[in-house]
């Protein structure tokens, strides 16, 4: 079968490959891959910044983010063929930290966990793969042509999960929430925002192209320019751009009790300069929380499942800007001024 390969930390090294059917020891599920989101992370693998291939190979398959159909499940699972599936992406690590045997591998303690197409584990860039029923989570039949974005989505419900529960060590209702950030993190961030009621405002950079209408048809309000443009003060404000710059803005534009979560990775090598006495003293005297959020677990999926099923499945379509095939990937590891979502759609 045909998958999609890269040498990690090599740059240039991606192509198409022929590899072999997935071992049954992988999984007692056998999924048929239907489509592949393409990330930020999959780009900076295949330029060489980073990544692990499995042990004892030199390749690793990529792709983190799928959507697949159920064509052999084992006795006693609930999956059964036809069933669409998305595979979870972190596995715990083999002698499991406190959180990992919790069935909280997302907090894992000790960094022995390993990822799907990124950390020691194949990706999901391929016609087929195995993984255990425990790994996979089933999805609404509706979403067949935008379930690619549940492992996104996930990332998100988890960054909301934990922002209700630091909201909850008070007596007091968030009403404003700013979405640092227009990507598909960001519009996920603010679509599930917006289905919990809050007033939503989203900060971008670019005026034109499909995302000031994706986050109006949200009933959400679209901002250009800096956080104090957007908004005066927000009660939560979720960064999802990783520039150091809009990280401090947030944590300065924050109301009293406000909560911060940073979503976006920064990259490293910048210097900002900063008054960490000035920092401290908004951070300590208006109780407010900055913390950071990564990677989900099952129950994560399970609620971002829930929450794709409840939303408009055109507003979810127009998300994905472009799909490309199989026989044409490197187009979809080309980022464009224009792309939201780019997903590799792999023949039936």
């Amino acid at each position: 079968m045909q998958a999609i390969t890269v040498i990690p930390l090599q740059a240039g090294s991606a192509r198409l490959d022929d590899v072999p059917e997935p071992p049954r020891e992988d999984g007692g599920l056998l999924v048929q891959t239907l489509a592949v989101g393409v990330c930020g992370t999959d780009l900076e693998i295949t330029q060489g910044e980073y990544g692990w291939a499995p042990p004892g190979c030199e390749r690793l398959v990529l792709g983190h983010e799928s959507l697949g159909r159920v064509l052999e499940a084992s006795a006693g699972s609930d999956l059964a063929p036809g069933d669409l599936v998305v595979g979870v992406v972190r596995q715990p690590d083999p002698e499991p930290c406190a959180s990992c045997a919790a069935g909280e591998w997302d907090m894992c303690r000790n960094g022995r966990y390993t990822e799907h197409g990124i950390k020691e584990l194949d990706g999901f860039m391929r016609e087929r793969y195995r993984i255990d029923p425990g790994y996979a989570v089933k999805l609404d039949p509706t979403l067949e042509r935008t379930g690619v974005l549940l492992e996104p989505t996930s990332v998100v419900a988890k960054a909301w999960e934990h922002i209700e529960r630091i909201a909850a060590r008070a007596v007091w209702s968030p009403k404003v929430v700013l979405v640092t950030g227009a990507g598909p993190i960001g519009l996920l961030a603010a679509l599930l925002a917006v289905q919990r009621g809050l007033e939503v405002h989203v900060l971008d950079r670019v005026s034109s192209g499909p995302k000031p209408d994706l986050v109006a048809d949200l009933g959400a309000t679209y901002h250009t320019g800096t956080v104090a443009d957007a908004v005066g003060h927000a009660d939560i404000i979720l960064e999802c751009t990783g520039v150091g710059e809009l990280v401090l803005d947030a944590i300065d534009k924050t109301g009293p009790d406000g909560i911060v979560c940073l979503t976006g990775v920064s990259s490293a090598g910048r210097t900002i300069t900063i008054d960490p006495g000035a920092l401290n003293r908004e951070l300590v005297l208006e109780n407010e929380v900055v913390f950071g959020t990564v990677n989900a677990n099952r129950r994560h999926y399970q609620a971002a499942a829930a929450a794709l099923a409840d939303t408009d499945p055109s507003w979810l379509e127009r998300l994905i800007t472009r799909r490309v095939p199989l026989s044409r990937w490197s187009d979809a590891l080309q980022r464009r001024s224009d792309d939201v979502k780019a997903v590799i759609d792999l023949p039936a």
